[in-house]
Order: structure tokens, then sequence, then C-alpha cells
């Protein structure tokens, strides 16, 4: 079983293939759905496609708009492009865009967006007689349909979504931001309009609010919960899922590492119960509460979060292993420390993890220093020799 993680960016991508993706989703700077992301430009994409196929893995390009006129004018030298540089999958829910890659891009695999929505077998059999080679499963499958789906049509891959953010709407085909904000959802620019905190106003008496609450929970009635599904990893492979799927190509290359680790080392123990350390584990990056949404029996208390939008960062991403020498470690800051605080290092292989007490923080000129600022780059002395593609964090401390 494939495991599949988001790459936002180059550096994020590295991370996920070295803390344990099989395969990497991606985009370029056009025709994606996560525009507002860093995305990668033409050479950033070839050197993304020869780093992964250096490496054995696989990359798959996003082009899963749904394309009005002006996109259809751009995208056949768009595809002869990838198909040139060698990617192994396109990831498209749009008809028009799906005949124009079989003509501009013949040699290269198709999968079917999450987007097209695909919620039965007969969908599934469909595109796949068209020559998809993979179906993205709409979110609202349960694993009992999902099971029928491959028993009926056995000879394409299925892949689903495991962890991470969920769209309130059906697929994720939503107006909200188009209609608010005038960027669309669907090409790619959504302003997540869903997360915030809704009032009643009446149209003589502007500039009054009125809290909308049913009950005691509040008023975020659009807001969704995380996906985690690692405890059910022995039912999905049970399933013939042929790849898991991790959201979040806009989250930090901290929360790639993490869950794409966390993951890597619950499919090895897919037989056995996942310990709560691994589990533990996704509760260190940012995130909302988790729900199983659609996985045995849709129960919307069970999705919906109605008391606040806020991710529960119980960690903090401090920086990431920019070089070291020796038994010194140079860390491009992201987030302050200060001597005397607890940090954690964690490496793609887990048995390296250790937690460290910092005594002394050198800046770049030498000078010691009482605490970091983001942004620098910092040196810490350790007792030993650490391996390469370290990230460092630390525990949130309630006031």
């Amino acid at each position: 079983m494939e495991l599949l993680a988001p790459a936002g960016n180059l550096n994020k991508l590295k991370y996920a293939v070295y803390y344990g993706a099989d395969a990497v989703y991606a985009a370029g700077n056009n025709f994606g759905l996560r525009a507002k992301t860093t995305n990668f430009t033409d050479i950033h994409l070839k050197e993304a496609v020869d780093f992964c196929h250096k490496n054995g893995r696989k990359i798959y390009i996003t082009v899963n708009v749904f394309a009005h006129n002006s996109d259809i004018e751009q995208l056949p030298k768009y595809l002869t492009f990838l198909q040139k540089i060698g990617v192994d999958a396109l990831i498209i829910s749009d008809p028009g865009i799906f005949s124009l890659s079989k003509e501009y891009a013949p040699d290269v695999d198709i999968h079917i967006s999450t987007q097209a929505n695909v919620t039965s077998w007969s969908a599934a059999d469909f595109w796949y007689k068209l020559g998809a080679k993979r179906i993205i499963l709409a979110r609202e499958l349960g694993i009992k349909e999902i099971t029928e789906i491959k028993r009926k049509v056995p000879k394409i891959e299925l892949e689903m979504f495991v962890h991470g953010a969920m769209c309130m709407s059906y697929s994720g085909r939503c107006l909200i931001s188009a209609f608010l904000n005038n960027r669309s959802a669907n090409q790619g620019l959504c302003t997540q309009p869903c997360r915030w905190e809704y009032n009643l106003v009446e149209r003589s008496r502007p500039g009054e609010f009125f809290k909308i609450e049913e009950d005691e929970r509040g008023s975020y009635f659009f807001n969704s919960k995380d996906l985690n599904l690692i405890k059910r990893i022995p039912q999905i492979s049970k399933a013939g899922i042929d790849s898991i799927k991790i959201e979040g190509r806009m989250k930090s290359l901290y929360y790639v590492a993490t869950v794409t680790r966390a993951y890597r080392t619950a499919i090895k123990a897919y037989k056995n119960v996942v310990s709560s350390d691994i589990m533990e584990e996704l509760n260190k990056v940012s995130h909302r509460y988790y729900s199983e949404a659609f996985f045995d029996k849709f129960d919307s208390s069970k999705t919906q979060y109605y008391g606040s939008s806020a991710y529960i960062r119980d960690y903090q991403f401090v920086g990431e292993i920019e070089k070291i020498e020796g038994t010194s470690v140079y860390i491009k800051v992201k987030a302050k420390f200060s001597t005397g605080d607890e940090i954690e290092f964690i490496f793609p292989d887990r048995t390296e993890d250790f937690k460290l007490t910092v005594k002394k923080i050198y800046d770049e000129e030498n000078n010691q220093i009482q605490y970091t600022k983001p942004n620098t780059i910092t040196r810490l002395n350790l007792d030993k020799k650490i391996p390469k593609w370290g990230i460092v964090r630390k525990k949130n401390i309630e006031e």
C-alpha cells in the first residue's frame, strides 16, 4: 500500500521522501487547487521529478481545476511539458482536461481527482474504461462502499485520504468563497469562509450582531474537524486500497515530515495495534479536533466542531537543521526558544530522536545569546553527532 504525501514546495517534497513517503503530489504554478501555496516553477518541477526518481519514489502533479476557456488555451503546452519531464501521473477532475491529457500527454497515467466525487463502482468503472489508472475516492465514502468498489472494479487502483483538513462541502465543490470573496475554490483560491464565526444581522439594525446559537456549542456551524484514520490502517489495507493520502500541501515541512513518518510506521506495523506513541505524534502537529468522518457510519456531530475554528498547537515547530559540523548543529529558526528550554530533535528514523535542555545558544557571528529569533541561523553544540534531515520542536507550555 503506497503512502502518498503532500509537497507544497521542493524542500517539503524532500522531507516527505526522507520521512517515508512512497510518492508525493505537487502542482505547478497553474491548474492546481492550491493556488495560494508556493507550488513549483517549471524548473523546480523538473528538479522534483529527478529527485523523486533518483530516490525510487513517484511524483503526481495536480491538474485538477475545473477549467474555463482561458485555461484550455494554455493546457496543451503544459501537459506536453509534464510528459517530457517524466511525471508519473496527472491528477485530473475535469473531463475536458482528461481529454487533452490523452492527446498531449498520452504516456502519463491519469488519476481521477477526489473533486470528481466518485462515489460508486459504476463511476469508477466509467473512468477505468476511458483509460484512468486510479480513482482518488470521494471522502463521502465509508469502508464498506470502498470494499465493494474494489471488488467490482478490481483492475483500477483506489486511493483514499486518511489524514488532514476536510472540506465541509461535497467533495470540496463549494461556492461560498467565490460568493463572499470572489475567489473560487474550484480554481484553487478558497479563502476558507467555512472557518469563520458567523452572526445574524437584521436589516434595519446595521451594526447589531446577534449570535447564532442552537445550543452552547457556538456558531462555527460549517467548521469541519480534521481527518485521522491511523488506527484504521489494517481495515484500509484489507479493503484493497492501493494508496493512502495525506492532505496538506499548504502545511509546514514539520507537519509533512511528522505525519508521513507516523503513517509509515503504522503501515509497517499494520497487523498489530498502532502504538499510542505513534498516535500521539499526530497530536504534536498543528491540527483541529480529529474525526474518522465517514469511515464507519457518518455522524455530523462527530465531524463538525462548533466551538472554535482555531488550531490545536500543543507543540511548536522550532526549526530545521541547516548544517552539521561535527557535533555542532546550525538551525534555521522558525520560532523562538531560549536557554533552559527543553527542545526535541526528530529524524526520519524515530530511534534517533532525542530531547535536550538548551544550555548555550550561539548566533551566526558566534556570539552567545539567551534566545533565538525567527528567520535566523542559530548554532548549538551537542555531545554527539546527529543524522541529516533533522527537525527541532518544543512543547508549548501554558502560561
